[in-house]
């Protein structure tokens, strides 16, 4: 499939910084998953879990230690454990907890409120071996929406953990990449695909397909019957609790 989303049996080769990048990343993952083992072994402290999280930052998502990475980035609230530059503008803040510690929604409130203090939309969470990238929206906890979650040491996702880490590459982000997942991951709320499933496209589709299905090419089932069904008697009541 296509980036715009229509099927192409040949699909465009990856430009060549994304082929580094997906390979650098790889390679980091193996590189990184033995020390990380040792650190959930022992229940690392978040300092020890700190040391692994800005090496991870720096050799496998390729953020510069000395000039794109603040430790301890100072807001009137307190502290983050780092903020990530981009093109030197404040990108986001990371926040780190002890590789035992599991992650929720409570982990991010500190650093959401100091993120929106500074203007700041992206919070990353992790513990080493979890990484999540947080988008804030407006700011309140309503519009904050987890755009990625992948788990370093899973070996059964192993491939689809790199695939989606990938955003959160300094490259990737660069290119835009991860606003476009966060720009799909917005589209597959349940009011935007009600959205889409009404466009004008999908109606005219499906009717074509029912009309495959029953044979039936006369002027009963047009596109405003089929839409106003599908709001009332399929969507709706899919979005009712």
């Amino acid at each position: 499939m296509t980036r715009t989303g229509e099927f192409d049996t040949e699909a465009e080769p990856a430009p060549q910084w994304e082929v580094e990048a997906r390979e650098r990343l790889i390679g980091a993952v193996e590189r990184f998953s033995a020390p990380l083992s040792d650190l959930v072994a022992r229940e690392a402290n978040e300092g020890d879990t700190q040391i692994l999280v800005a090496d991870f930052l720096g050799y496998a998502l390729n953020f510069s230690k000395y000039g794109e990475l603040t430790t301890e980035y100072r807001t009137s609230g307190g502290s983050v454990d780092y903020g990530i530059l981009v093109d030197g503008e404040l990108f986001a803040f990371v926040e780190v907890k002890p590789c035992g510690q599991n992650l929720d929604t409570r982990n991010l409130r500190q650093a959401r409120m100091q993120a929106i203090e500074e203007g700041v939309a992206w919070v990353v969470l992790t513990n080493g071996r979890r990484w999540q990238a947080y988008h804030l929206g407006d700011g309140d906890a309503a519009s904050t929406q987890l755009i990625l979650d992948v788990d370093l040491l899973d070996e059964e996702t192993q491939e689809a953990a790199v695939d989606m880490l990938f955003h959160l590459t300094k490259e990737a982000v660069e290119h835009g990449r991860l606003a476009e997942l966060r720009a799909w991951r917005e589209a597959l709320a349940p009011a935007a695909l009600a959205e889409a499933l009404r466009s004008e496209r999908v109606i005219h589709a499906l009717r074509g397909e029912l009309r495959a299905r029953t044979g039936h090419n006369g002027h009963i089932g047009d596109a405003e019957e089929l839409s106003q069904t599908l709001g009332t008697e399929v969507i709706a009541r899919a979005l009712t609790p």
